[in-house]
This record gives C-alpha cells, sequence and structure tokens, in this order.
C-alpha cells in the first residue's frame, strides 16, 4: 500500500486538560503558540466538550479544534445541527464535528441509553446533520429517528462531520458518509487493514479515498520507565476491552485469547485477571510508549501508513511532568511530519 500523500499531516494536543476549564484554555493557547495544528476533545462527560469548543474561540486564531467523538445516542440530530451551526459560526473553518457510537459502558450505564444499530444510528445522525447544516428542511424517518419540518439558516462554512469507526462496516460507513474518519485504541498490526476498509467505503461513495482525513486518538507516553507506562495503560484500558464494541475490535484485530482473557477476568470482576491478559507485547502494539525518539518515530510509521492527523494523547495516570514532556516532543520545533 503507498503512503497517503494527499492530505496535510497534523498533530493535536488533547483536550481537556483537565476538569478545570480554565487549564483547557492554557493547554490550548500554549499548543497554538507552539505550533501545534489542533486540538481534539474526547467526550466523557463534564466538562462537556462541545461547549467547551466554544469557549476556546475567544482564546485561539489559527488553530484546530475538533470533538473524538460525540455520541449520537445522547444528543438529538437537531440539537446536534444546532450546536454545529453556532461551532461553525464562532470557530470559522477550524472546527470538526466529531461522531460515533461510544460503548455500553458510556451508553447504557451512564445515559441509561441502549447501545442499538451502532452503525445505522451514526450514518442516520450523520445523514440528518449534514442536511440540517446546509439549511434543508427535515423530513426523515430513519429508522427511530424522526424530524419533521426542522429548519435552520446555513452558516458560510459548515463544520465537516467525521466519524468514529473500529471494525469493516463502521470503518467503511465512515469513509462513506464522513468527511473523515477517526480510529481509536487499535493494535499496530491492524491499521492497514482498516485503512483498506477506508478505501472500499470511500469508493462506494465514488470519493478518492485518498481524499478522506484519518484522524487517530494515540495513547502516548515519553518515559524512560517502559514498565510503569505499560502497567498504567493497563489500569486505565483493560475495562475499556472488556466492553463488547472493544473486546469484538481486539479479536477481529487479532488478539482473540487476550479478548478471552480481558472477558474472563471482567465476568470474575476479577481485575488483575483483566489487567494481566494484556500483555507487554499487546500494550506495545497499542500504546507509544518510550523516549522521544522512539515515540515520534512510532508515530511517523502510522502516518507513513495512512494516518493523517495525530492526537496526543499522554497516558491517564501520568504525572504533570510527563504530560508535559510528552507534548513538547511534538511541538513544531520538535516533531514535523512527512
Amino acid at each position: 500500500m503507498s503512503p497517503i500523500n494527499t492530505l496535510p499531516k497534523r498533530v493535536a494536543v488533547t483536550l481537556p486538560a483537565s476538569p478545570l476549564i480554565s487549564e483547557t484554555i492554557e493547554r490550548v493557547k500554549w499548543a497554538e503558540a507552539e505550533g501545534y495544528s489542533d486540538a481534539w476533545f474526547a467526550d466523557g462527560g463534564a466538562p462537556d466538550s462541545l461547549t467547551t469548543a466554544a469557549a476556546l474561540a475567544a482564546h485561539t486564531q489559527t488553530i484546530r479544534i475538533g470533538v473524538a467523538v460525540t455520541p449520537v445516542f445522547t444528543r438529538t440530530p437537531v440539537v446536534l445541527a444546532a450546536t454545529a451551526n453556532a461551532l461553525g459560526q464562532v470557530l470559522p473553518g477550524r472546527f470538526i464535528m466529531g461522531l460515533g457510537a461510544s460503548s455500553q459502558t458510556m451508553m447504557n450505564n451512564w445515559h441509561g441509553i441502549p447501545l442499538e444499530k451502532p452503525v445505522t444510528r451514526v450514518k442516520n445522525t450523520a445523514i440528518m446533520v449534514r442536511s440540517m447544516l446546509a439549511g434543508e428542511k427535515s423530513n426523515f424517518d430513519l429508522d427511530g429517528l424522526y424530524s419533521k419540518g426542522y429548519r435552520q439558516d446555513p452558516i458560510d462554512q459548515p463544520p465537516p462531520i467525521y466519524l468514529a469507526a473500529l471494525r469493516p462496516k463502521m470503518i467503511e460507513m465512515a469513509a462513506e458518509i464522513g468527511d473523515g474518519v477517526i480510529f481509536n485504541l487499535w493494535p499496530q498490526r491492524a491499521l492497514a487493514k482498516m485503512i483498506e476498509h477506508v478505501k472500499v467505503g470511500a469508493e462506494k461513495a465514488g470519493k478518492d479515498w485518498q481524499s478522506v482525513e484519518i484522524v487517530n486518538r494515540a495513547m502516548v507516553l515519553v518515559t524512560d520507565d517502559k514498565a510503569a507506562a505499560r502497567d498504567l495503560f493497563r489500569a486505565a484500558f483493560a475495562p475499556y476491552y472488556a466492553t463488547p464494541v472493544y473486546n469484538r475490535f481486539l479479536a477481529w484485530a487479532g488478539f482473540d485469547d487476550a479478548a478471552d482473557g480481558i472477558n474472563e477476568g471482567w465476568a470474575a470482576k476479577d481485575r488483575q485477571k483483566t489487567a494481566g491478559a494484556m500483555s507487554d507485547a499487546l500494550i506495545d502494539e497499542i500504546a507509544v510508549i518510550g523516549n522521544a525518539e522512539e515515540c515520534r518515530a512510532r508515530l511517523q510509521a502510522d502516518m507513513d501508513t495512512g494516518i493523517h492527523t495525530q492526537i496526543i494523547a499522554p497516558l491517564a495516570g501520568s504525572s504533570e511532568a510527563d504530560i508535559q514532556r510528552t507534548l513538547e516532543a511534538f511541538t513544531a520545533a520538535n516533531f514535523t511530519p512527512a
């Protein structure tokens, strides 16, 4: 497979910086000054990512702001379209609306919403939101999503819609319907075949597959203690891979035994067994851990395979010093992706 060269390569800081919006503002101002092209929010609760994105407009001039991703089950298409309208006005030409299905833990447990037909729900939400952003009068009855007679005034630069995806059906739909695709938590051996499914989806829509931006949230830590960093990853992400969405993805990526071991440990409420099912070799395929040179080389290799935008997300639980060390390793002065 040839590398993708038609879209620029970009580097992003992850947001929020902390539960305090003031600290997120400081991080994005620092990132813009240090030459980061992007800043992308996770959407995991408070503070609300879309509201905070709007707050950043007054504190930035050039940096692109994205959300990876807002769950489609928690807001109606009308609310999403109205929010994207506002964000498109305060961040003209530099806001990306990222949508996705999220996970059973967040939807079922946090929100009390069944995570049903995720591919269909994400697809139909994206179709409706794009139509509403264009100022078209709504006339939809799409497998449980209904809207009649809603219309909003279009804006000059409606935000593009990127869709989160893991496995083939969602990846192909995301590339077909979305303006970009967002990846997360994949083992390195799976990347090439994930990109093949981007190509399939883009071709369904008659697009040049190399015009579909691929954004990746990279779990990174610049550190001298790889063993401790792997343990941080186990603590933070073994529960992710216990959810059906991520567990099936891990098995699809070629780690059936690890997926089974995580399931067994989670069912037994044995966190040590759950975390222990993630070997060092598996973690090294998913996370980017090492000194600055090693981390930069790994992210460049993934960009050579097809990632356009790397979100630098320091591992949860890391010290403030290691977080800053990680972010500094990817400033414009220290990393210019090829």
